[in-house]
């Protein structure tokens, strides 16, 4: 069925998207009346993730559709804007907000970091079988499908996406043998749940003070290594001439380039590797490697930590970390853009699925973030680092501040190494659950 949406210019697309977060921050800017008022509840990270997502649901824009030929044939096109977006801006942001990190003092945050992103995993481990268990109770057709047609199959890839990310899922749906006419649907449940509860994360990052209250937590680690972040912003601002913008230019996208450049020889290179380990298992559990995306936000982070080490750090007082604060938003709105509102319903059993497993993962991340007393911040970046990994835990982590998006880079490749096995345990109880 012919589903183009009224805009498929990417130039046309690109420029909505400006003129949307555009909308957001004048609106944020207004510290008199509605807006005002608005912006204490909503977040603006929140409203530059959604405003997009209601261009799509408008059919205006789309992140993929399909036409038909004048032949009859189907075709799929897509949006090339959240391929831009990850592959160019994301890293390039990442350098330039991490220039002037101070790595001692993000390993400083200590202990709590750590394991809120184990008991993220966790969560997602145990919240696919009892899901599955619950759903069973009132429709055990949804968790049912023998064969290749099995729904623990098709959850399987959930599991990889949701504990590493893209190259896991992968992996998954190789080991599992999912039926590839069925894996759109889990795709679809992947994005809408995952979108549904970063929205919930974005939203909760506006409340953090009162929740971080009643977590009775000590946010002190993160405020001090704010603190030095800002001090050493101050002691080098200046007013930024043409030549500093061209050299932030330079160093963002010079260290894209050599990410990418890497990603292109190392990737193929650890393929080449884990496609010679004999154990099946074995081989999938290091399938990530053989990821360019893995490869290219690695490369690019280690590139911004050396450079973090040198005068080029001196550029954050020129505003490096802005420029790559608006990276990060344009990101955010290619995220919000591919997600259609309106399609919630569509595959519903399978979406509730998705949101009671979620359910699980969240509320063991809040009881244990009561229970060691971890700010909200742990938490918010534990999860997205499993759920979320490397496209959007620093997109989480940047909207506390700015220096700390590394820590959401680190927990994400954490992510990409524990994802596979991680999702294979949970697959293992899945099947167990539906009895398959």
């Amino acid at each position: 069925m012919e589903n183009t949406p009224l805009i498929t210019n990417d130039a046309i697309a690109f420029g909505l998207l400006m003129l949307s977060l555009g909308f957001v921050f004048y609106t944020e800017s207004i510290k008199t009346g509605f807006w005002s008022k608005f912006y204490k509840i909503v977040p603006g990270l929140f409203m530059a993730y959604m405003v997009p997502a209601v261009l799509t649901t408008t059919g205006l824009i789309a992140p993929d559709w399909e036409t038909t030929s004048a032949t009859g044939e189907t075709i799929k096109e897509s949006s090339s804007l959240y391929y831009m977006a990850s592959r160019y801006l994301l890293p390039a942001a990442l350098v330039l907000m991490t220039l002037s990190i101070d790595l001692k003092a993000v390993f400083n945050l200590g202990w709590k970091a750590l394991v809120m992103f184990f008991t993220g995993t966790i969560g997602i481990i145990i919240g696919g079988p009892i899901a599955i268990l619950l759903i069973a109770t009132f429709s055990p057709e949804t968790v049912g499908g023998i064969g290749v047609d099995a729904v623990w199959r098709g959850l399987s890839t959930l599991a990889g996406s949701w504990i590493g990310g893209g190259a896991n899922q992968t992996a998954m749906l190789e080991i599992y043998q999912y039926n590839p006419k069925s894996y759109g649907a889990m795709v679809f449940v992947d994005i809408v749940v995952a979108n549904i509860w970063m929205a919930i994360i974005l939203i909760g990052i506006g409340k953090r003070n009162r929740i971080n209250k009643w977590l009775k937590a000590d946010t002190s680690s993160i405020e001090e290594l704010k603190e030095k972040v800002s001090s050493f912003s101050e002691s080098v601002k200046r007013n930024p001439s043409l030549t500093d913008i061209m050299i932030i230019a330079a160093l963002a996208f010079g260290a894209v380039s050599i990410a990418h450049l890497s990603s292109d020889y190392l990737a193929p290179y650890f393929d080449t590797l884990v496609g010679k380990i004999e154990n099946p298992t074995t081989r999938n559990i290091f399938t990530f490697l053989g990821s360019k995306f893995f490869w290219m936000i690695s490369v690019a982070t280690l590139i911004a930590i050396g450079l973090s080490y040198t005068k080029a750090k001196n550029y954050e007082g020129a505003g490096a970390s802005k420029f790559g604060s608006v990276f990060i938003y344009i990101l955010v709105a290619t995220i919000g853009m591919k997600m259609d509102l309106s399609l919630i319903f569509d595959n519903a059993g399978l979406i509730l699925i998705g949101i009671v497993w979620m359910s699980i993962h969240a509320l063991l991340l809040i009881g244990v973030a009561k229970l060691i007393k971890a700010p909200y911040f742990f938490l918010a970046v534990g999860s997205q680092a499993n759920v979320g990994g490397a496209a959007s835990a620093p997109i989480v982590a940047s909207a506390f501040h700015p220096s700390l998006a590394t820590v959401g880079v680190l927990l994400a490749v954490f992510g990409y190494a524990v994802g596979t096995i991680a999702a294979i345990g949970c697959t293992i109880l899945m099947q167990i659950a539906a009895g398959g």
